[in-house]
């Protein structure tokens, strides 16, 4: 059986410019096109070569053909944002969106895949996390594509926001893309096509767990996972929909048992914040690190505990700009609800102009920093009052990511002590089974 085809978003803009490396076929016209190309929104349509379209679709006519997209944009809203040229295999459709075009690579899920890995994860990786990475990468792929056929034939509308005057509520998933399968940035799985060089490694990765996915007995597992848990993953339904997934629960990042805290409790919470207690993604091997992060992952230096300050001015300027509202001065931050991993699910901001709940994780992530706060398992510190009000504020965390699902660093480390990718995978997804599709 061969692998299924999927569209894959790469970016959306004004103008779009591009490069057949490769002699490739305007499907409608039947035109041959190679060298530069150039796309332009204008209207609600495309312009391409003097003519208006709703939507271009050019086929390569050889498997081994590339194509270039010019400044695409990766790492989108974290610190380490920036844009390159990407090259890609298969096919390149244009489609024309509310207001931009939007660029999307159809390309064979195996290859996409090997993409995918060679994108997330570093070609100095063990062969074990690689291949425990292959396994669950494929799954999520599937597991979306699954879901989004449920939901059309459902037509059932998804909700991924509450909002009333004293609370918002709103998490951020696959759901968001109408026009294709996936993203190509971290939202879904960093897929930066052939641009990143896959190794003989990464191939032999591919080959050996062609079509192997993880099942939950009755679908595919929806394989959540994050760079660093912080010492105990979380719980799907803390940061996305509330619907629990069995295989995406709570467990201690370790091998001496599952013995952990209550995080859900303030006290707990903070105490296992401030602390570094074992883990396995508790390290600053740079042999492992380097297995799991790229060249401006790197960037980053604190993975398990981390530590950022801001002054009065920064924090309620920053809030306000990112909320939307204004808050006046900020008097404090306040945990409503914590989840399994000590991750902050609700967060109430006080100000001296107005108090309001804000949460999932990744909202009160994007609300408390220019890009990503690290995760939302901290605790703050206020000092240096004036009149009553702080002037500082200091955040200490742990973990990178919202700690569903498998945990990178710590599977790194699991590879490195000679686990086997079913071993890794059955600590971070337990009760699942490998079942091989094709």
């Amino acid at each position: 059986m061969e692998a299924p085809v999927v569209n894959v978003g790469i970016l959306t803009e004004k103008a779009v410019s591009f490069v057949f490396n490769d002699e490739y076929v305007h499907t409608e016209t039947g035109t041959f096109l190679t060298g530069e190309q150039r796309a332009l929104f204008v209207n609600g349509k495309i312009v391409f070569n003097g003519k208006l379209y709703n939507e271009l679709f050019f086929e390569p006519t050889f498997p081994e053909a590339s194509f270039d997209l010019k400044a695409v944009t990766i790492g989108r809203h974290f610190h380490w944002q920036r844009k390159e040229d990407q090259r890609f295999h298969g096919a390149l459709n244009l489609v024309s969106g509310e207001d931009s075009i939007i660029a999307i690579n159809q390309i064979d899920a195996e290859e996409y895949l090997t993409s995918v890995i060679s994108s997330e994860m570093s070609a100095q990786a063990s062969k074990e996390l690689l291949k425990a990475h292959a396994v669950i990468s494929r799954s999520w792929l599937f597991a979306q594509v699954e879901k989004s056929s449920l939901l059309s034939n459902t037509r059932k509308k998804h909700q991924s926001c509450f909002r009333d005057k004293e609370q918002l509520i709103r998490w951020y998933d696959h759901e968001d893309h109408a026009y294709f399968d996936v993203c190509a940035d971290d939202h879904c799985q960093r897929y930066q096509g052939i641009t990143r060089v896959s190794t003989p490694i990464v191939e032999e990765v591919m080959r050996e767990t062609r079509g192997e996915i993880l099942t939950d007995g009755e679908h595919i597992c929806d394989a959540r996972f994050s760079k660093c848990c912080g010492g105990i993953t979380e719980k799907y339904e803390n940061c996305w929909e509330p619907v629990p997934h069995s295989y995406l629960t709570t467990l201690r990042d370790c091998d001496k048992g599952q013995d952990f805290p209550d995080l859900t409790n303030e006290t707990e919470a903070e105490k296992w914040i401030r602390t570094s207690p074992e883990a396995f993604c508790n390290t600053h091997d740079a042999s492992i690190l380097q297995q799991v992060l790229n060249n401006y992952d790197q960037e980053t230096t604190d993975f398990f505990r981390w530590k950022i300050e801001y002054t009065q001015k920064q924090l309620a300027e920053l809030i306000h700009r990112k909320s939307g509202m204004d808050f006046g001065a900020i008097l404090d931050l306040i945990p409503i609800e914590r989840g399994t991993s000590g991750r902050i699910i609700k967060l109430k901001i006080i100000g001296t102009r107005q108090s309001f709940i804000i949460g999932k994780e990744l909202e009160i992530r994007r609300t408390l920093s220019e890009t990503h706060l690290y995760s939302s398992a901290f605790v703050v510190d206020k000092k240096d009052y004036s009149s009553d009000i702080p002037q500082n504020f200091i955040f200490t965390g742990a973990g990178w990511g919202h700690g569903v699902g498998l945990c990178q660093i710590g599977a790194a480390v699991m590879g490195a002590n000679g686990y086997s990718y079913k071993q890794i995978l059955a600590h971070y997804y337990p009760g699942t089974e490998i079942e091989k599709r094709y």
